[in-house]
Parts: C-alpha cells; structure tokens; sequence
C-alpha cells in the first residue's frame, strides 16, 4: 500500500490532521507544467516513489527547474539518472548534489532509513559491469533498501560466487548483472530462493552484439524464477527489486 497516502489516512483517523487539510494534500495539483517538462508531483502518492530524473538528454538549466520544482512541492529526496558529468558540473545546486561518477547519478537530499522486508543483493559477473551495478544499488538504497554488493563473481571462476551462498539464500531479491553470455542469471537462479532479476550489460566482444547476445540468454533461461529488465537498465532493477522488497501483506 502506498506509504504516504496511508499515512494521510492514519493521522485523520487518530485525529492529529483535519479532514481539510488532508482533502487539500490529496487534491493537491497532480503536476506543475514547467514549459519543458510536466513535473509529476502526485507520483509518490499513487506509486509510492517520487519522480525520478532521467539526466541524458537534459540541459543543466532544465534539470536545475525540475529540481526547484519537485523541492518547493515537498520532495526534498531526489535521484537522478544517467546524468552527465559535465552537465552536473554545471547544475546549480552542484555542492549539495552527491555525485556518483561511476553510476552517473546523482543524489539531492539524502538516502532514507531502509524499510524493506529484507535485503537486496547486486551481484556482477565481471568489474566492467560495476557502473550498471552501481544504478541498481543506488536506485534500490535511495528507495529505502538495504543492498549488499557481490562483484565480479562470474561463471568464469564458479568458486566466486559460490563462496557467497549464503547471502544469496538471505536475500529478498538478487539483481544479477553480466555481459558476454550472461550466464550469472541462470547460476545465481538456480541456486536462490528469491525473484532474480536479469541485467544484461553491454560489455563484450562483436559477437555479444553490445548485450544482445546476454540478454538472449537471460531471456532463455531453464532457472525458474528469473525476470529480465532491458540492457544497461539498472535503474529499472533497482526499482523493480525496490517493489518487489516492499510487498505488504494484502
């Protein structure tokens, strides 16, 4: 159930907010158009997680006015995407924007006290696939996640993986992320208990089709129990990893 719109509900029961003032939050304008861009402000109501800022593709002054935006609406928690070095370089607010180089994103505000029902493992086949692992994680902690990092556990030396088994039967939900042949995803399946959601990357050879070939095998897999998110998309892991680890009893 959506956090937020719950809580609204409970202080209005327990008598703490006034009927007015919570009709007035939910009614509240859905989005403020910016000329730009339409900023989404009721999607932390509806889906339980604040707009998310895909950088590529945006001017450092567009971005600069989808932040003031979702900041005088009361979203001080802010993640962005994809985000270029120099057009962060060159963001307004850059000294109170957490840079993270590797993944190419960007945090305003800070990450929340993890409430998830368990933990989120990130677990790479090779060191080149670390700036895609590194989305995921953020993604997943700045949505209120526990993650732990396996890197660079490849079925090209099956001990490295195995010699975290068990982390991998603690866990919630397992993000596997490999280029090549994409095998990690049918290994870590095979031998978790939990959802394993399949990245591939685009690091490889010609004939890995930059992630084609991964993403065919991920795609293809006999391990029961594996999802597969678009190449190179570990924002889309770690949101969906971040759902999946906060299902409430219905």
């Amino acid at each position: 159930m959506n956090t937020e719109l719950k809580q609204i509900l409970e202080e209005v029961k327990d008598g703490s907010m006034p009927i007015d003032e919570a009709l007035l939050k939910i009614k509240m304008q859905p989005f403020e158009d910016i000329g730009f861009a339409k900023v989404d402000l009721h999607r932390k109501l509806r889906q339980g997680t604040a707009e998310v800022i895909y950088g590529a593709g945006k001017t450092a002054e567009q971005i600069n006015g989808i932040i003031a935006t979702m900041q005088k609406n009361d979203q001080p928690n802010i993640l962005i995407t994809r985000l270029p070095k120099a057009t962060y370089d060159a963001l307004d607010q850059k000294d109170s924007i957490k840079y993270y180089d590797t993944a190419r994103v960007g945090i305003v505000g800070s990450f929340p006290k993890p409430d998830g029902l368990g933990k989120i493992i990130v677990a790479t086949g090779g060191t080149s696939d670390i700036p895609v692992a590194e989305e995921a994680a953020l993604t997943a902690e700045m949505m209120g996640n526990e993650v732990t990092r396996l890197y660079d556990v490849g079925v090209a030396g099956l001990h490295r993986v195995l010699s975290h088994l068990d982390e991998i039967m603690g866990a919630s939900v397992i993000i596997a992320i490999a280029g090549m042949e994409g095998a990690l995803a049918s290994v870590i399946g095979g031998l978790a208990d939990c959802p394993v959601i399949a990245v591939p990357t685009s690091v490889g050879y010609g004939a890995s089709f930059g992630g084609v070939s991964a993403l065919l095998s991920m795609l293809n897999s006999c391990a029961s129990g594996v999802s597969v998110v678009n190449i190179d998309n570990g924002f889309g892991a770690g949101f969906l990893a971040s759902r999946i680890n906060h299902m409430e009893a219905k």
